[in-house]
């Protein structure tokens, strides 16, 4: 074992996995991720692009220096805004980026999964963006989607994101750039969640696995007693490597930030590859290392003084990659139980290309007024389920049967039931196709949709690693909804 430079790092250098661990791909040094949940909102609380505020961004960063962090997490991009800036200046401090790719507008929701093209869009467009930059560490795909018993179902949904990210990085990016999970250690079901992201083919298991803990509460509870070395005990035999996505319990405030020794120490080093503090800035929550000010200007808190104590003590023994050999096997997926539903046979990948295709063939459509009444969609899916057969469109993480466009977007799913049911009548009645108004007829390209349904999955290439481009090089790119339940109970939509 040696000594890892845990707070001075090469951010240039691009984090590769081995075996249970994260390295260095250049010195080879086991990489411990030694960082803080990034997400400031505005005054009113709405999401703003943390990584599209370039003077913001080397304000806060020369400050996470000052602590000795490495790594930034940060849950909400715009693809759309520019953010070379704000990844060149994470570089210059030496700091990786590990980015979510839901967001508040588009993300698997936990009490009625689906997983459609919107979706698939905005996470393939936020890939585009940060693909290209040498210190992206890598993408989370879902922030405690999962959370208890009740909503294990839309764990398959979040599994078949993962299948395609990690499908679309192998056929576009410049390096392969890691995939995984952030779990919300539910009691019950902790377990399952763990083995279902590390288990079945490659393709489709997490390349690294994150844990939101807060167990270890108060000024006298130690690893023992906090919980922490049963969490690490749940974990000893896992394959994939494992870190605190989120940590900071503040129950009492201001924090001291003990288990840092142990996250960082001869406890969890063997086992963890470190772990992020929750969060930055304060909110409402009463989380944050910093506050900042109306004027932009910003003010240390005590919970920032304190975790810096904590880490300046800190040297975490690590391994060589080229003298670490160390292999696991995978996981057993969890069997199917009352309090785990969710089949190992996941969500279809979403093709626009197949939506357009049935969209093409259809005499009955979806009108304008149903296009801009999207609340009431709900009720327009009940009335023709019951009227027609919505095999095609329905999904079933339970059964694991999923229908050949049941990835179309609401209206597309709408239309093709209004164009089956008014060919279920013949399509000699006009009124048939109207529906008050949420349908209207329409000239079809095609005459059926036969051969719309396209082959599945992502035609990935022949990978051959290759450097990846500085954030100091990289072209600009134009172009809890889940921060966990302890931080935050909604996200609102970017300003």
């Amino acid at each position: 074992m040696v000594a890892v430079a845990l707070h001075a790092v090469n951010a240039s250098n691009i984090i590769t996995i081995k075996g249970t661990k994260f390295f260095d791909s250049v010195t080879k040094d086991q990489f411990f991720i030694n960082g803080v949940a990034y997400q400031p909102r505005t005054l009113a609380g709405a999401m703003t692009d943390p990584l599209a505020r370039p003077n913001d961004c080397r304000r806060d960063f020369a400050l996470m220096k000052e602590l000795g962090l490495n790594t930034v997490r940060v849950y909400q991009v715009d693809p759309y805004q520019n953010h070379d800036e704000c990844m060149r200046a994470l570089e210059e401090t030496g700091i990786y980026l590990i980015l979510d790719l839901s967001s508040s507008e588009s993300s698997i929701v936990r009490n009625n999964p689906q997983y459609d093209i919107n979706i698939w869009s905005k996470v393939r467009n936020t890939v585009d963006a940060f693909k290209g930059y040498s210190n992206t560490l890598g993408f989370i795909v879902g922030n405690e989607v999962t959370n208890d018993s009740k909503t294990t179902p839309a764990s398959a949904y979040v599994k078949a994101l993962l299948r395609d990210t990690k499908a679309y990085i192998r056929s576009s990016a410049p390096r392969l750039i890691p995939v995984g999970y952030a779990n919300n250690d539910d009691p019950e079901i902790r377990l399952q969640v763990q083995a279902y992201f590390n288990c079945g083919p490659n393709e489709e298991r997490a390349d690294f696995f994150g844990i939101n803990l807060y167990e270890w509460c108060g000024d006298n509870t130690t690893y023992q007693t906090s919980g922490y070395v049963d969490r690490t005990a749940d974990i000893a035999s896992y394959s994939i490597p494992v870190f605190l996505s989120e940590y900071g319990c503040n129950v009492v405030s201001p924090r001291a930030f003990h288990e840092v020794k142990s996250i960082f120490g001869l406890d969890m080093t063997s086992t963890w590859s470190g772990g992020i503090v929750y969060e930055w800035s304060q909110q409402e929550n009463n989380y944050g290392l910093v506050q900042i000010n109306t004027d932009n200007s910003v003010t240390l808190l005590p919970d920032f003084q304190a975790l810096k104590g904590a880490m300046s003590s800190i040297h975490p023994a690590g391994v060589n990659m080229d003298l670490y050999y160390e292999q696991r096997p995978h996981s057993a997926c969890p069997a199917i139980t009352a309090t785990w539903e969710p089949s190992a046979n996941l969500p279809l990948h979403p093709s626009s290309e197949t939506c357009d295709c049935m969209m093409s063939s259809l005499v009955c459509v979806a009108s304008e007024q149903a296009l801009s009444t999207s609340d009431k969609l709900g009720k327009e899916f009940d009335t023709l389920c019951s009227m027609t057969n919505c095999e095609h469109i329905d999904t079933d993480s339970k059964t694991g049967v999923h229908g050949k466009y049941s990835f179309c977007s609401p209206t597309q799913k709408l239309a093709f039931l209004y164009n089956q049911y008014y060919s279920s009548t013949g399509q000699s009645q006009p009124s048939a196709c109207h529906f008050n108004g949420m349908a209207k007829l329409s000239t079809p390209a095609r005459l059926s949709d036969e051969g719309c349904a396209a082959p599945q999955g992502i035609q990935t290439k022949s990978f051959t690693k290759r450097a990846a481009p500085h954030a100091s090089d990289a072209v600009s790119h134009q172009e809890k909804p889940a921060l966990g339940l302890t931080a935050i109970a909604a996200l609102a939509a970017f300003i």
